[in-house]
């Protein structure tokens, strides 16, 4: 049967929806039929076929997800004869909000106020450790009793005691945090995304009121987004490095990891796969005055020293396996299967799964191949050998789709064998990425301190000096030509009583700040089969004889 678009309005103001009270209420089975998954959420599309009476009637559309967001629901409409959608109304399930929506309210509000309470708790302890760490980083002056400069000989009790307050403070907040996830589970699942099928939570009913002139059968689509769902990107890096008469290439399979936690089942869907970010917010934030100020330190109490608690570090080492095993879930599968069809606009991407695609409401991730691409590579050699002399081969490729490579998940595969997995940052269209492929045990480094000179003051008010030098070698024992990039480091200084000088023997650098990152430096260069290369990087560091100085690793970037 024929079906004519007619009219699809949502959410009519009052004064223009149709006079619902008298119309007909008509449950309808509603089958999903299509839904597009974004970072944070989903949009999800149901249909059902009705035959409507002459003149107004309510048509409700049951077992809809709690957690829908009312304010994106919208509907439309097909039929033979002329057909007004008037409004569209969302209630909580009435068999549910009689009997079990008191006892599931007042636990929420339970629930909510535990959760308030230790948001609380962790704010205070962030607080802690940010204080902390503002103490830790200051000078050695005013820190004993006296409020004169601590002795050095304290300075190992007050490292341990620091140290130990730092742990303590963490520790309390691993466990803050773990119990906030654990109320926020607890929430979700009261909302209508913690079941199977949304059978341990509450469900909406939606209701449609609509005018049919005539009367006739009808196809009517109910349009909404829901949270509790999401993607994460997820990428397969595979590199052939080729025989004496074939190139090297490069195979990444982009995939999707789709997960659903809405309250209910999607089977036989059209799916696809968005980069919108349907919850990032609608605009940019307002941004404060900010003024700065002469810091005012406060007192603080010195901890008595006591041993760090060991509970930290199994709490992140069992958090770094939780987060392997969840991007290990499912396995790489062969290049056989199908791919998305992609569709790309000026400001997203969406990729439209091929055939009916099942996915469960219990949460477990599914992955969904979306593309394969071959490259030709540029190979060459990467070390950092003041961390790891080790040499690792890295593949560069150029992303050429139109959509682009979301930051995530790397399992890397060379020659058929998986070297270990790490993560690609986001790549636009167009754009270039360097691909870590595993250590290449032919190209030998080698990083020696070469000589270091640090002078006594004799006087008060003499300055200091430390001269520092290494030297880094670089042997290719490959038989054929390598391209080599070296990366180290120097120390910078913020303060102007501080200086850092490169000494004039050090083998000038190809790139300043790689990455803008200030004090580090790279040499690029080629290496012919059985050649080696020697770098030399040496640098002074003077400051007031009166004063000591210590290494810190630079605060991120924002």
């Amino acid at each position: 049967m024929r079906f004519s678009t007619f009219f699809a309005a949502v959410f009519l103001p009052p004064a223009l929806a149709l006079n619902g009270a008298s119309a007909k209420e008509i449950e309808t089975k509603s089958a999903v039929s299509a839904v597009t998954i974004y970072p944070d959420a989903a949009s999800v599309t149901r249909e059902a076929v009705v035959d409507l009476p002459d003149g107004e009637s309510t048509i409700v559309f049951t077992g809809a997800p709690y957690a829908t967001i009312i304010e994106s629901v919208r509907a439309a409409g097909e039929a033979q004869t002329p057909l007004v959608i008037g409004s569209v109304e969302a209630r909580i399930a009435p068999k549910q909000a009689k009997t079990g929506d008191s006892a599931v309210e007042a636990r929420l509000k339970e629930l909510r106020g535990a959760r308030a309470e230790i948001e609380v708790t962790i704010e205070a302890l962030k607080a802690k450790q940010a204080m902390i760490l503002r103490y830790s980083q200051a000078s050695p002056e005013g820190k004993a009793e006296d409020a004169k400069s601590l002795a050095v000989s304290k300075w190992t009790e007050a490292f341990d005691a620091i140290g130990a307050a730092y742990a303590k403070a963490g520790e309390e907040l691993r466990l803050a945090n773990a119990r906030a996830q654990a109320l926020d589970e607890e929430i979700r699942g009261l909302q209508g995304t913690g079941g199977a099928g949304g059978k341990q939570g509450l469900t909406r009913d939606i209701a449609i009121i609509v005018e049919s002139h005539g009367g006739g059968r009808a196809k009517l689509k109910l349009m909404y987004q829901t949270r509790g769902a999401g993607w994460r990107p997820s990428y397969d890096a595979r590199l052939d490095t080729g025989e004496k008469d074939k190139k090297s290439a490069v195979e990444l399979l982009r995939r999707a990891v789709v997960t659903q936690q809405t309250g209910e089942d999607w089977r036989d869907v059209a799916l696809s796969v968005s980069t919108i970010r349907a919850q990032g917010g609608a605009a940019a934030p307002e941004v404060s005055p900010q003024r700065v100020a002469f810091f005012e330190p406060m007192p603080v109490p010195m901890p008595r020293a006591q041993n760090a608690p060991m509970a930290s570090v199994a709490g992140a080492m069992k958090a770094r396996k939780e987060a392997n095993d969840a991007d290990k879930v499912e396995e790489a599968q062969r290049s056989s299967e199908a791919t998305a069809e992609l569709e790309a606009t000026a400001y997203a991407a969406t990729f439209k799964i091929a055939g009916a695609v099942n996915v469960p409401g219990d949460g477990a991730p599914k992955s969904l191949l979306l593309s394969s691409r071959q490259f030709e590579p540029k190979l060459a050699i990467r070390t950092a050998p003041a961390l790891d002399p080790t040499a690792y081969l890295e593949a560069r490729i150029v992303n050429d789709e139109d959509a682009p490579l979301l930051a995530g998940q790397l399992n890397v595969l060379r020659d058929g064998v998986f070297v270990g997995s790490s993560r690609i940052a986001l790549v636009a269209p167009g754009e270039g990425a360097e691909i870590g492929f595993g250590a290449d045990d032919k190209v030998k480094v080698t990083r020696v301190p070469v000589k270091r000179r640090e002078n006594e003051p004799g006087w008060f008010g003499q300055t200091r000096t430390d001269v520092r030098e290494f030297k880094t070698s670089v042997k290719n024992l490959h038989a054929f030509p390598v391209s080599v990039t070296v990366v180290d480091q120097i120390p910078f200084s913020e303060n102007s009583a501080i200086t850092v000088e490169l000494m004039p023997h050090t083998t000038p650098p190809s790139e300043k700040q790689p990455g803008d990152k200030r004090g580090v430096m790279s040499w690029s260069f080629d290496l012919q089969a059985g050649e080696s290369k020697d770098i030399h990087l040496a640098y002074r560091l003077k400051w007031p004889a009166d004063r000591e100085i210590v290494l810190q690793p630079a605060p991120l970037a924002r």
